[in-house]
């Protein structure tokens, strides 16, 4: 099981992410607006402005602080035990 930080100590599974897409089109902000009214958001955001928007296997939806870029590259890291095996 891999957790992904998605900000302020905010963690993610990782098997349970379907996408990570920026907020800013349209359709993203229904998705989040049917999330809400269907009770299916989570907001991780602490207030701050919502940068990614998660979508899990699930249908729920996940909004976070950080650019989705960064979410990505968390997504791609290697655990730390599996780097230390390697060489």
């Amino acid at each position: 099981m891999k957790l992904i930080n998605i900000g302020y100590g905010n963690m993610v599974m990782a098997d349970r992410v379907i996408a990570i897409v920026s907020e800013k089109s349209a359709p993203i902000k229904r998705i989040i607006q049917e999330a809400r009214e269907n009770g299916m958001l989570i907001d991780a955001t602490y207030g701050r402005r919502t940068r990614a928007v998660i979508i899990t296997d699930s249908r729920q939806v996940v909004l976070a602080p950080v650019q989705p870029e960064t979410i990505a590259g968390r997504l791609e890291e290697k655990p730390a035990a599996a780097q230390e095996g390697e060489g």
